[in-house]
Formats: structure tokens, sequence, C-alpha cells
């Protein structure tokens, strides 16, 4: 029997790559997207033999009896804006999907007996205390400023989950994401690497927030798509929280440095005022992702680099 998945945030960056991966497995696959941020192209030409989509809000409290749910096996909740752009626009929509929209998905996991992997995110930890930062590390997280919404809805989110997990032992595990970026991720995203890429290949200024020295742990999203699977896959998973991202650390400077190099780009570096609540570093400490699911990421930055080089230009139709 071909097993059943249903993704939330389908039409969004991981939640597409996710789709195709697990279609490409012979999964049937229901995807469920209120197009806030995911992109229907993004989902465009699926197979529709075995993929449903539905466009519907994740915190709809129609999915908890919606036929088309019955029986699922896994349920990947990706649904949420991840990029400051979007969840600095949406706040309120951006705390529903995390708290509302979690426990309906708890909800239809506990009632299916089915496996649940929630995408949590490096922003749990804040502007760290603590460098790497380990699972056990419980933050330094300002709930008073633009990315609280983010921040803490992603926190008590974790929270839903470890409740559902003591009261109820649902399958839930959760992912600590560190900034997962691909070729695919959209040009217009606001997220640092998308916005390098493509000013540097229109020539226009490179954009540094604060000084440059601050740090960020890049992950190609075929490693955090492995991470997902292998998270859903291990039942020594079940009630934790496991970091996933790319342990190796990059000043922002130096990454749009790398941008300017491989894209042969004219563009000049300038350096704006540091947003508020922007995290100074950021990497995780991924010992557990390997003990427990046997997972390390294995795409170097400069290959990454280079393949969304590549799509942008493409897209941009710049050659």
């Amino acid at each position: 029997m071909e097993k059943k998945v249903l993704i939330t945030g389908v039409a969004g960056f991981l939640g597409s790559h996710l789709a195709k991966d697990l279609l490409a497995e012979g999964c049937l696959v229901i995807g469920i997207d209120n197009l806030y941020s995911g992109k229907i192209t993004n989902i465009n030409g699926l197979p529709y033999d075995r993929f449903i989509y539905k466009e519907m809000d994740v915190c709809s409290q129609k999915l908890i009896t919606d036929p088309d749910f019955k029986n699922v096996q896994e349920i990947y909740h990706l649904a949420s804006p991840a990029s400051p752009k979007y969840y600095q626009a949406a706040p309120f929509e951006t705390i529903n999907a995390n708290t509302v929209g979690t426990k309906n998905m708890l909800e239809l996991a506990k009632r299916h007996q089915a496996k649940l992997v929630y995408t949590s995110t490096s922003e749990a930890y804040g502007d760290p205390e603590v460098h790497p930062q380990p699972e056990s590390y419980r933050g330094n997280v300002n709930t008073w400023g633009p990315r609280a919404c983010y921040d803490e809805a992603k926190r008590m989110g974790e929270v839903l989950c470890y409740l559902y997990f003591k009261e109820y032992q649902t399958k839930v595990k959760v992912a600590r994401l560190f900034n997962t970026y691909s070729a695919g991720l959209a040009n217009d995203d606001g997220r640092v690497i998308s916005n390098f890429v493509t000013q540097a290949l229109k020539g226009e200024d490179i954009t540094v927030y604060g000084n440059g020295t601050q740090t960020r742990s890049f992950c190609y999203v075929t490693d955090t798509i492995r991470g997902l699977k292998l998270l859903m896959e291990k039942d020594e998973a079940n009630g934790e929280i496991i970091n996933i991202g790319n342990p190796v650390e990059y000043s922002i400077l130096e990454l749009a440095e790398r941008v300017k190099k491989l894209t042969g780009s004219e563009s000049t570096i300038t350096f704006h005022p540091l947003p508020e609540d922007d995290p100074n570093v950021r990497r995780p400490d991924i010992q557990k992702a390997k003990k427990i699911l046997g997972w390390q990421p294995v795409t170097a930055l400069e290959d990454g680099l280079r393949l969304t080089v590549m799509e942008y230009q493409k897209k941009l139709s710049i050659y």
C-alpha cells in the first residue's frame, strides 16, 4: 500500500521540494497551502494521480474532519512564513499558523496515529549567548520586538508538540532548521542568499546589514530535506528536538564577497543599519542529528551557491 503523506505549506520553498522528493519515492501526497508566501508555480506539473492539492488555511477547523486526510500516515507541518519580509508583514497569521495550525496538525496525527514532523527554527535560540547552539540551550529571545511573532510562535509550536507527545504519546519530532537555501528559493524572498545573488546578477549594490561580521550557517535544501525525512523515519526521534543545519559558519561579509566572485559582478558592497534583534551568531551543534539520525550535510556552500547562481541567471535571463 502506498504511503499517504500530508504536507502543510506545500507551495512554499521547502514544501514543494519535499513533495517532489516524496512523489518520486512513490508516496501519495496531499498538500495544503493558503498561498500567502507559497507560490502555485512551485507545484505546477506534479503528477495529479498521486498528488492532491487543497488551497486551505492550516488554521481551519475543517481540516480535522476532511475526508481527504483520512488514514494519513505522515504529516510534515511546514506551513508558516519563514522570511522576515513575509512574517513581519503578517505577524498574526504567522502566530496562528504555528499555534492554531500546529494544534490542528497534532490533533490530526493523534486521530490517525500518524507521525508528525514540525519544522521549528534556529530563531528559537534568539541572539544566542551559547555558541554553537545545542538543542539543550534555551535561547535568548526578545518577546517585545519585530521578530518575536516568528521566534515565539515557533517556540509555542514546540510546546504544543511536547504536550501531545507527553499527554497522548503522539509520534512527534521537531526540527530546528538553520538557514536553508537553494536554487529554488524565490529571488524576491528577502533572505540573505536570494538577496545577494539577485543584487549581484543585476549589478545592484549588495546590501549588508551591520558591519557584516555577524555569522550564519547555510544548509543546502537537499541536505535539509534528507534530514526531515530521516527525522520522520526514526522512532528514536519521537519526542525529540533536533537541529538540522550546516555546522560550517560564515560571516555575512564573507558570503557577499563569495557571491560577488561567483557571479563576476561589479556590484558594490554597501553597509546599512542592523535590523532590531538580528542575531549576532548562528551555528548548530549537530551531534544529536549525527547520533539519532545518522545525518550530516554534504553540500558545501561553494557548490550550493554555484547552483543557485546558475538558476537565478536563468530566472533573470542574464547570461
